[in-house]
């Protein structure tokens, strides 16, 4: 035998606030919902790249990234990339990101020492080569997830904000595109 079920009846003006509640609560967020769906339209315009991540002003590009996985673990990895300035003003590269990577930073190499690099101007018609022996970006506390034949993920940040994003590449150090021994990599 079942027991027998108690239904419980609100007082009239309970249910009254609980559906006035219930109304306000799904307003609300229809509301929200519609101030966040311009923006996801205004990023998912034709030719903005709303899929590829980041863009920077027309005119910056990036290409050959190539992310190189250091043969100890726990070392510090090494980006290569070109970066180019078709517009008409120079640009000042103010930050690096990579991703699986707790930190990375531009640095330059020169007379056998490496030094950290704030930002680096790129001139309009210019391009960069980051690559062994010059300017170059360190990647530290790389995540294990981080494997060689792989992608990672480059965001190059600029003076005001404008990002560009970049498939990388991952390697192991020592691999084909390498070369020799890495100056400076002992830091």
């Amino acid at each position: 035998m079942k027991p027998a079920q108690k239904t419980v009846r609100f007082p009239q003006p309970l249910r009254m606030l609980a559906v006035v509640g219930s109304v306000g609560l799904l307003a609300s967020l229809a509301a929200c919902q519609k101030a966040e769906n311009p923006a996801a339209q205004e990023s998912a315009a034709p030719g903005s790249g709303a899929n590829s991540g980041p863009t920077a002003k027309p005119g910056i590009s990036a290409s050959d990234g190539h992310l190189f996985l250091p043969i100890v673990a726990g070392r510090p990895g090494a980006v290569y990339f070109t970066v180019r300035n078709d517009g008409p003003a120079p640009v000042s590269l103010v930050g690096v990101h990579v991703s699986g990577t707790g930190k990375a930073q531009m640095h330059k190499t020169e007379g056998g020492s490496m030094a950290a690099v704030d930002s680096l101007e790129i001139a309009p018609g210019a391009q960069v080569e980051f690559k062994q022996g010059g300017m170059h970006v360190m990647v530290f506390d790389i995540e294990d997830t981080v494997k060689a034949s792989g992608t990672a993920e480059l965001t190059l940040t600029f003076l005001g904000g404008d990002k560009l994003s970049m498939p990388l590449r991952v390697e192991s150090l020592g691999g084909k595109d390498m070369g020799g021994d890495m100056p400076g990599m002992d830091h």
